[in-house]
């Protein structure tokens, strides 16, 4: 167990249940969590519930998850989070340190990364990789290497240079006000569908299907060598029924309602295009847009706008309360921002990628 003068790190027991006696610091930690989102967005549009994170965190044969509880004075305030993924011979580890703002600026986060880098070396992983929202601000900036997009040299930012990393790209989240968007949606659903001959749309809620188990399995698969990575490192991921059914499973203990929009060649019968749309149990609050992807030989006929645009009328129905959808895009990835700004998502703020590799 890590101390500071100030600052406590503590390793947060995984519970089986919220209810559970040991599940405290993981409720704390998913408060401190929420609160730490309301300060940098200024809404909850990111803001889960301990039910919803709690199936996220628990241990799986795909990647081991670490979590320390940041402790000032028996409150907690931050957390500090170690992913690293088990694909045979994995170099990466993938880490976040979120502070509340009144306790920034005190050497908790430098104390919270000594940790950080630390357990990265204990797990024999060299590329550490980690991602920050920079909200738009006035004076110097710091330009993608991309050479698509920049952020303000705020005070994260300074924070990632201070222990070596550079910045490798930047991911714009966007966001589409639901109740306003339906004509366009319809417009352009219908020009994709004509511009797509030889695919057809398929829809479920989770869980996956068995008959569509292995194609789905086989399109995630895709999203770790098919996706404007820039300089990051992703391992290439293999997927099969079993991992599909997990994935399913978290979503669905949590009290998930999550909607896969996939496009199928009718030829083979092989899904080539996917999108995903999730919810909490609060259909009134906002839409997540997760994982969408066309699969890199069969781009050009516009399946990107056909899934996304499916998937939103399908929505309509069943979260007809949520305000919004909200979803991530590198950059440079202009293929899908032309068609999330042409569908209506507005630019909502940015966050940049960054590496280091260590000696």
């Amino acid at each position: 167990m890590s101390t500071t003068t100030t600052a406590e790190f503590r390793p947060i027991v995984i519970p089986a249940t919220t209810a559970d006696a040991d599940a405290a610091d993981f409720l704390a930690m998913t408060a401190a969590r929420n609160e730490i989102y309301r300060e940098i967005g200024g809404d909850d549009d990111d803001a889960m519930t301990p039910e919803q994170l709690l199936p996220h965190y628990q241990p799986g044969p795909d990647e081991i998850r670490l979590s320390w509880a940041i402790d000032v004075d028996g409150t907690v305030v931050g957390r500090v989070g170690v992913d690293l993924p088990l694909e045979d011979g994995s170099k990466n580890a993938f880490w976040l340190i979120e502070l509340l703002r009144a306790h920034q600026g005190q050497g908790i986060g430098s104390a919270a990364y000594e940790l950080v880098e630390r357990t990265a070396r204990e797990h024999g992983r060299t590329v550490l990789q980690s991602w920050a929202d920079h909200p738009d601000a006035p004076g110097d900036r710091l330009e993608a290497p991309t050479g698509f997009g920049s952020i303000p040299a705020d005070r994260a930012a300074r924070f990632y240079g201070r222990h070596g990393y550079t910045l490798e790209q930047i991911e714009r989240k966007s966001a589409l006000t639901l109740a306003t968007a339906g004509d366009e949606v319809a417009r352009l659903l219908q020009a994709a569908t004509a511009a797509a001959s030889g695919y057809r749309v398929v829809q479920w809620t989770l869980p996956t299907p068995e008959e569509h188990l292995e194609g789905y399995a086989w399109a995630k698969s895709r999203m770790s060598t098919d996706v404007p990575a820039a300089a990051m490192e992703f391992d290439e991921e293999t997927w099969d029924a079993d991992r599909v059914r997990r994935h399913d499973q978290r979503y669905l203990d949590g009290g998930q309602t999550a909607l896969v929009t996939v496009a199928v060649e009718e030829a083979t019968g092989t899904i080539v295009a996917f999108n995903e749309l999730v919810i909490g149990s609060d259909l009134t609050a906002a839409t997540h847009q997760e994982d969408t992807l066309v699969l890199k030989e069969h781009r050009g006929h516009r399946l990107g706008q056909l899934v996304k645009c499916a998937g939103l009328t399908r929505w309509r129905e069943i979260a007809p309360q949520s305000p919004r959808v909200i979803t991530y895009n590198a950059e440079e990835n202009r293929p899908m921002l032309d068609i999330n700004e042409a569908i209506g998502f507005a630019p909502a703020s940015y966050s940049g990628a960054w590496k280091k590799t260590l000696a």
